[in-house]
């Protein structure tokens, strides 16, 4: 048995003094950290990662969202994209009924009413970008004309001489190419 020194206090009471003070220490200046317990960090921790896994999710749908929306604004696109066209055309068909409700038509009332229509029809097309491409005395394309064949003539060999249908060009885009006749030389 050890002998203690009549000056010096007992383990358990040190102890006990020692944690009296701390525990007047953190009273005193509650900006002392006291570690948090594991249970309590587990807990944090987990609340943090519903947190983030609950913003993901919102994320996700709402680029799901966004997607369906674009597929839908596509798909109208599509489907009415020739509805400006289709309301420009409408003036004609009325004209064109218009005309034929007409009895003991003469033929210069026709012919008036023919060209008028024409005139509409040709607004129509240049309010939808379509260009009609009448190539003759060109130089021969075929990237927009369509050769039926090649006659024996005068003018520079590959010049369009005759056109038998005119081409029409959307937006620059060929939809349908000039049937032409191209000049060849003499003696071919």
């Amino acid at each position: 048995m050890q002998e203690q020194n009549p000056s010096t206090p007992p383990a358990d009471e040190l102890q006990a003094q020692a944690a009296a003070a701390a525990q007047t220490v953190a009273d005193a200046d509650p900006t002392i950290d006291t570690m948090p317990s594991l249970e309590e960090s587990l807990r944090q921790a987990e609340l943090k990662a519903a947190e983030h896994h609950d913003a993901w999710l919102r994320a996700k749908a709402e680029t799901e969202n966004v997607r369906r929306r674009a597929q839908d604004d596509i798909a109208k696109a599509s489907k009415f994209a020739a509805e400006k066209f289709a309301t420009a055309m409408l003036p004609v068909k009325d004209s064109l009924e218009a005309a034929l409700a007409v009895e003991n038509q003469t033929v210069e009332k026709l012919r008036e009413g023919v060209e008028l229509t024409l005139k509409q029809l040709v607004s129509a097309f240049e309010g939808a970008n379509l260009a009609e491409e009448n190539p003759l005395n060109q130089k021969f394309d075929p990237n927009k004309h369509q050769a039926i064949s090649a006659v024996e003539s005068d003018a520079e060999p590959n010049t369009v001489v005759t056109v038998l249908q005119k081409g029409y060009l959307l937006n620059e885009r060929v939809i349908r190419p000039a049937l032409v006749m191209v000049a060849k030389a003499k003696g071919q």
